[in-house]
């Protein structure tokens, strides 16, 4: 099995033509390419925390994580390779930001799986330069243009908003459940009962979950986590919104997370881009251990033919279903002593 990416794949039947290059990786950067990829410089730009960690380990300081890119960041760079996400609005938003930044004449290279909707990037970049498929390989596209006009990019008008009962909504392009609270995460709300103390947010989105609890149950410590630089700044202005005190940190599952709390939820995703992967799930469960006071709840939501179960009896010892549809479950395992001794 390949250690890389099918679009990196692709972009590897092309590496001679990078030699002299000064090049910025960025996008949907799902392996470490980058940090072997031969060029007169290379750097990347990660706006998923999971990825950057992963590419910092050997790049150092030439991998860097935010939402924005920073001047600093493309000094220099003549050319950009792009990852293509799933997500066609959060392509858009990540490349208009990065064309805002690079010089005329820099050449671009988009690449991306067929069915993430890659050939997307022929409509988004024809108002900056001419572009062309190069080569099709893995069922996957690789585009070229050469960037004639550079973009303009007003980040305040990427922001939309949306109203979850009396929860003011504020997100971004790529954020999960930008145009409304999807039906996972409304079944976990009605199912959570008695939230108190201390509560963890794991892959908080644009924060709707733990702002709704804590508008129901004032007093409550909201610290809010996700890998997505997009939702972080969506749940703090989320939080904001809805006159609400929280903290929002960048961490892979528990990666960043100190100390317990009372209770953790989570809707965990089960892809990573178009894959699928359970991985930070598994972690998540695992994990919860690790991070609640005895007699401390974890509830998250899952597709019912996930195979949760069997992991939180395995780290837990027991759960109960909270509620249940018939795509949906709602699980939640409680830390008892025994438990935390595991």
């Amino acid at each position: 099995m390949s250690a890389y990416s099918p679009a990196s794949e692709v972009m590897l039947r092309h590496t001679d033509e990078f030699i002299e290059r000064r090049v910025l990786f960025a996008g949907d950067i799902q392996d470490t390419l980058a940090a072997r990829f031969e060029a007169k410089e290379v750097r990347a730009y990660c706006t998923q925390y999971h990825h950057w960690r992963r590419l910092h380990q050997s790049m150092g300081e030439r991998a860097t994580f935010g939402l924005l890119p920073e001047a600093e960041l493309t000094d220099g760079i003549d050319t950009l390779i792009y990852y293509w996400p799933k997500s066609k609005q959060e392509a858009q938003f990540q490349l208009e930001a990065l064309l805002s930044q690079l010089p005329v004449g820099s050449e671009l290279f988009i690449v991306g799986e067929n069915r993430s909707g890659v050939r997307s990037a022929e409509t988004i970049l024809a108002n900056f330069g001419d572009i062309a498929k190069i080569d099709s390989a893995r069922r996957c596209g690789l585009y070229h243009c050469r960037l004639e006009r550079q973009a303009t990019f007003a980040f305040d008008a990427w922001w939309s908003e949306y109203h979850m009962d009396s929860v003011v909504v504020k997100t971004l392009p790529g954020v999960f459940s930008r145009d409304g609270l999807d039906v996972g995460s409304r079944l976990l709300l009605s199912a959570i009962k008695n939230a108190q103390g201390t509560v963890l947010d794991v892959g908080c989105g644009a924060g709707v979950l733990a702002a709704a609890l804590a508008k129901s149950a004032p007093g409550l410590k909201l610290t809010l986590s996700d890998v997505n630089a997009a939702a972080l700044e969506a749940a703090r202005a989320t939080l904001a919104a809805n006159g609400l005190q929280g903290e929002a940190i960048a961490s892979d599952v528990f990666s960043d997370i100190q100390g317990r709390f009372n209770l953790i939820i989570s809707n965990p995703p089960f892809h990573d881009g178009l894959q699928t992967n359970l991985n930070a799930a598994e972690a998540l469960i695992r994990g919860a251990v690790k991070h609640l006071h005895v007699g401390g709840r974890l509830c998250i939501v899952a597709n019912a033919f996930l195979p949760y179960p069997n992991m939180l009896d395995a780290a837990f010892g027991s759960h109960e279903v909270l509620a249940q549809t018939g795509k949906f479950k709602v699980y939640q395992a409680t830390l008892t002593r025994a438990a935390k001794s595991r």
